[in-house]
C-alpha cells in the first residue's frame, strides 16, 4: 500500500480541510449536478428544499405530473443522508408522494 497524499473525495463526498485540523464533509459538485439536471442552475439559495408553507395532500387522480418527481426526491436523499441531515423532514414530506405525484407535489419541489 503506498501513500497518494491527502484525500480530497471520497465517493463523491468531497473532504475539505479546516485551519483547526478538523474535517468537513460537503457535496457542492453533486448539488450543482442536481441543479443543471432539473434547471434550476439560475435559482436563490433556499433553506430548505421543499417549500413548507404550502400543505400537500395526496391524490386518488389517475393523472401523474409529467415530470422527474421521483428522481429529484431520490437526488435529494441521497443527499440528505451523506451529508445534509438537516433536509430530513422537507425530503421525508414530499416523499410520501412518490406513488401519486400531482402538479402541486412537484411545485413544493421546484417551486417557480
Amino acid at each position: 500500500m503506498t501513500d497518494s497524499g491527502k484525500c480530497a473525495f471520497v465517493l463523491g463526498i468531497e473532504l475539505v480541510d479546516g485551519p483547526d485540523g478538523s474535517v468537513t464533509m460537503c457535496q457542492r459538485r453533486y448539488v450543482d449536478d442536481i441543479l443543471k439536471r432539473f434547471a434550476m442552475d439560475e435559482c436563490k439559495a433556499v433553506v430548505s428544499p421543499v417549500d413548507m408553507s404550502t400543505r400537500l395532500i395526496s391524490s386518488d387522480a389517475a393523472t401523474k405530473v409529467n415530470a422527474p418527481f421521483r428522481e429529484a426526491v431520490g437526488a435529494l436523499m441521497h443527499l440528505m443522508t451523506a451529508t445534509r441531515p438537516d433536509i430530513a423532514y422537507a425530503v421525508g414530506y414530499v416523499s410520501r408522494f412518490m406513488e401519486n405525484p400531482q402538479e402541486e407535489h412537484w411545485v413544493a419541489v421546484k417551486p417557480g
